[in-house]
């Protein structure tokens, strides 16, 4: 069964938190519950990008597609994350040519590139409202960061043939982020950020727009092996050809060799109230969406209606902070303690899955079971390209889920008794780190 803290101990049974993206979402495609028997060619369980990506893309393609999740789709965390839409793996380029072979890292950075593509090309083929902006602004909390960014920066441009990145600064990124807290950096251009959860809900309207049918409120409670497999909820079964798992930080105990290896951690994002266009460009300037050198990582942008959207701090347990708001606002002042007088007009909070490498994990379970799960902060472009590789690899082409089935993802330390433990006293570490 999968861990019913994790579905159901921060969040009422199929209703979306109560977040900025919630309060501004439209177009829920008709849904239903999955109660008697049904048969389908794949199901897949869990309704965010991987799992709405991978259904628009073999409803597509003709097959008969059923997809589960156990509240409603955009749910977790594809409609409650930081809306960034990233370059690469979420492993700097760099550090990933030290992890694999070179042909393997250029295959990943070409998946990377792939996925980010195809999530403008989604939006612009639906015509998915979600308020897409170009930018992406890495800041240095330190200086002695900046040599490296501008050696990384160089590398995606001549090894890489990227162009869409440049070296910044100092004296500029005190005018793109008016924080003193900031030193140099990097400007992406390539990178954007958007609505998740209109996103979500724009994937789910296309791939029902070409027959998937989509069962919330059905959460899945066992998954039995075989040809077909035979997929249990409380109300309905379903027996499948295939099998897809994308429920990433909510796998739980359904599929073990995934919770082995793909950890649920929580994060959190508070709202401003709006703020007003002017003042909203003389903290950033040109619109981007901003992530910090920081190995917890402040992740912030404005809104279309000019809140600030500001996400930071982590937390290792089953249960969120009491007041969430409080608990991200912290971290907002520090870096911008003019907006001390600001209202949080909303905060909440999250799961995502995370592995030790901080790279995804692709599997395949059993010839007709496979997986994609772990993108550890960088699942809006990484997840859509996931369920677009997993579509490609049920019709037998499987050249690129085999290049990120490469991807080192060990065991997490501790077994399923320890990792939680083990790992907040790493971050305790790393977030002592960040302050030095």
């Amino acid at each position: 069964m999968i861990s019913a803290s994790l579905l159901h101990s921060n969040d009422r049974l199929a209703t979306y938190p109560p977040s900025w993206y919630a309060a501004t979402a439209t177009g829920h495609p008709n849904t239903e519950q999955l109660t008697g028997a049904h048969e389908a060619d794949i199901a897949i369980i869990g309704g965010g990008f991987t799992g709405l990506s991978a259904a628009l893309h073999l409803s597509k393609r003709g097959y008969s597609v059923a997809l589960l999740d156990a509240h409603r789709v955009g749910w977790g965390a594809s409609g409650r994350n930081g809306g960034q839409v990233g370059t690469g793996q979420r492993v700097d380029q760099d550090e990933l040519e030290q992890k694999v072979a070179p042909s393997v890292a250029q295959a990943a950075w070409d998946i990377a590139e792939q996925s980010k593509a195809l999530v403008r090309s989604l939006i612009e083929e639906y015509d998915i409202k979600c308020d897409y902006r170009a930018g992406s602004i890495h800041a240095n909390h330190r200086q002695r960061y900046d040599s490296h960014s501008r050696y990384f920066v160089e590398r995606l441009q001549d090894k890489y043939q990227y162009p869409h990145i440049r070296y910044v600064p100092k004296d500029e990124m005190r005018h793109l982020v008016a924080s003193a807290d900031y030193f140099g950096g990097s400007l992406d251009m390539g990178a954007g950020h958007l609505h998740p959860l209109n996103y979500a809900l724009g994937l789910a309207r296309a791939a029902k727009s070409h027959g998937t049918r989509l069962f919330e409120r059905s959460e899945v409670l066992r998954v039995d092996k075989g040809d077909p497999a035979v997929i249990h909820t409380a109300h309905g079964i379903l027996k499948s050809r295939f099998v897809l798992y994308a429920c990433n930080g909510y796998i739980g105990k359904l599929a073990k060799d995934i919770s082995r290896r793909v950890m649920p951690i929580n994060n959190y994002i508070i709202a401003t109230e709006p703020l007003g266009e002017d003042r909203a460009r003389k903290i950033i300037s040109n619109n981007a969406c901003v992530a910090d050198s920081r190995f917890v990582v402040n992740y912030f942008r404005f809104s279309n209606d000019h809140r600030m959207l500001f996400g930071g701090g982590e937390s290792y347990g089953y249960k969120f902070p009491k007041d969430i708001k409080e608990f991200v606002r912290k971290p907002m002042l520090k870096i911008f303690p003019e907006l001390k007088n600001a209202k949080i007009e909303f905060g909440w909070g999250g799961t995502l899955a995370i592995t030790v490498s901080r790279l995804p994990f692709f599997h395949r379970h059993s010839p007709n079971i496979l997986s994609a799960s772990g993108y550890s902060g960088s699942g809006v472009a990484l997840a859509t390209g996931a369920g677009a590789m997993l579509a490609e690899a049920i019709e037998g082409t499987t050249s690129r889920f085999d290049v990120m089935n490469q991807l080192p993802i060990p065991l997490f330390p501790g077994g399923a008794t320890l990792r939680s433990p083990l790992l907040a006293l790493a971050m305790t570490w790393y977030a002592l780190r960040d302050r030095l």
